[in-house]
């Protein structure tokens, strides 16, 4: 569970709409793979066994997940767990493979000292098989890391320069993509230090705020979104303007490799009270967040080396596609955790993966269908001590349908036995929605020939109208055709 900034985004925003839009070129090295991994916090796996390693990975990779990005921190277990983890890679022995994330909101970094501790994990299991190599060097990346200094007087780039990625014990052995939350005009400083540089933040609308929202969306009544409110949100949701920004600067770092590591998540929200980890929040993950980011990022893979599904395992954040059961879970998060499996997002993965990485369409060989929606109307009042999440009000009150479909045919969805719509299904990739009925439940059926395809109605969801506390997780319910 991480606890990024957002404080220089909001720049960052403004700042993009002065970037030109001519076609970016990206020089990168030849070394540099298209490859999908998803963020996986070992924090969250004291318990894990190699056995429950070798089982996320197993199913991360029929998925069309190439390997982890392990983020791990200042954690009594994080040697023991990354052994676990890079045994369970090598036994599984199908080129799966890892890499540190250095969870710098964790690790100390104020010390020459500190940075010892990084370089020496970092060199343990640089040389492993199961390592992820770009031009012969360990890739490594961050969470954070911006304010750290390693005893260098307040120089940030000279303390990760000197202690960690041009010290003798790291220096040529190494390709470093940190994720520093900073104003990206600033990545020149960061010469010798950025290979590469991951936008962790770019997998939702940051700049979409409740505040914001007047200014981004004129004349929209979020209460009731029509046609030419959601072509302005999905301008929005999903869209490559900040990784715009971050690849144009990147192009500044001298001697860089110009990696672009982008972001992919499917949602976000979070509700700690002030009493534990103080953080009560959301993004606007609506408009189907999961697919349309997809699809801008294959649209521009050739400006994209990797993609960091963000992410496998934060259920304090709920942007988990993984098991929901399988982990520790931070304590508090039971409340919007248990019950909201994520597994029909990953469910979607291995296509829009595959396609990223190939450049090509796959072919579709078993329908699917995929809907999610959070529990409650989102002004509802439950009388919960926490209060509502900062930018609930971007949300709509809708079902978020996807059918992959290997054919034509027709969808009809329903929220209550008076409120349903029949879609025509185009072979592909399908996106719809419809409002969502207090006390109503959600409904799918493909049909195709005058035969039912899929029919799914998940008896464990309703929309509650009178939620016990705020929850605006999502529910994902998904099935396919036989």
């Amino acid at each position: 569970m991480h606890f990024r900034s957002a404080l220089y985004s909001f720049g960052l925003f403004a700042a993009a709409a002065c970037v030109t839009a001519a076609p970016l070129k990206v020089a990168r090295q030849s070394g540099v793979p298209k490859v999908v991994v998803a963020h996986h916090i070992v924090g969250l796996t004291a318990a894990f066994t190699v056995d429950d390693w070798l089982s996320d990975m197993q199913l991360a990779q029929a998925n069309g997940i190439d390997g982890f990005a392990l983020n791990v921190g200042n954690d009594p277990f994080t040697n023991t767990q990354a052994q676990n983890a890079y045994q369970a890679a090598e036994q599984l022995n199908s080129n799966f493979k890892l890499f540190f994330s250095l969870d710098m909101s964790s690790f100390p970094c104020t010390t020459a000292d500190d940075a010892t501790t990084l370089r020496n994990l970092v060199t343990q299991f640089a040389s492993r098989p199961s390592q992820l190599q770009v031009d012969g060097k360990a890739f490594v990346s961050t969470f954070a890391g911006e304010s750290c200094t390693f005893g260098h007087d307040g120089d940030v780039p000279g303390g990760w320069r000197a202690e960690f990625t041009q010290h003798p014990d790291l220096v040529g052995k190494i390709h470093f993509v940190p994720s520093f939350f900073v104003d990206p005009s600033t990545f020149n400083t960061f010469t010798g230090v950025m290979d590469g540089d991951f936008n962790f933040n770019s997998g939702w609308p940051l700049q979409l705020s409740a505040a914001q929202a007047p200014q981004l969306l004129p004349g929209v009544d979020l209460n009731s979104v029509n046609a030419a409110g959601e072509a302005l949100l999905q301008q929005i949701i999903g869209s490559f303007d900040t990784d715009t920004q971050h690849i144009t600067q990147l192009a500044t770092v001298q001697g860089s490799a110009q990696t672009y590591m982008a972001a992919v998540a499917p949602w976000f929200f979070t509700h700690f009270g002030a009493d534990s980890f103080n953080k009560n929040f959301v993004y606007d993950g609506d408009e189907h967040l999961w697919v349309s980011r997809w699809e801008t990022l294959i649209a521009n893979r050739d400006k994209v080396s990797l993609v960091e599904v963000v992410s496998w395992n934060d259920f304090g954040e709920s942007h988990y596609i993984g098991p929901n059961n399988h982990g520790q879970l931070p304590p508090g998060s039971e409340a919007w955790v248990n019950g909201f499996d994520h597994q029909g997002f990953l469910d979607l993965t291995n296509y829009f993966a595959t396609q990223f990485k190939t450049g090509q369409a796959p072919a579709i060989t078993k329908d699917q269908l995929v809907m999610w929606a959070r529990p409650h109307p989102k002004n509802a009042t439950p009388n919960d001590p926490v209060g509502a999440p900062k930018d609930f009000q971007l949300f709509q009150d809708k079902l978020w349908a996807v059918v992959l479909a290997t054919a034509d045919g027709s969808l009809t969805l329903s929220t209550s036995n008076t409120t349903t719509q029949t879609f025509p299904i185009t072979a592909g990739v399908n996106k719809l929605s419809l409002a969502l009925t207090p006390g109503g439940f959600m409904h799918g059926t493909l049909t195709r020939n005058g035969q039912t395809v899929i029919d799914l109605k998940p008896d464990n969801y309703t929309f509650n109208p009178n939620p016990p506390a705020f929850n605006y997780n999502a529910f994902v319910a998904s099935a396919s055709s036989q």
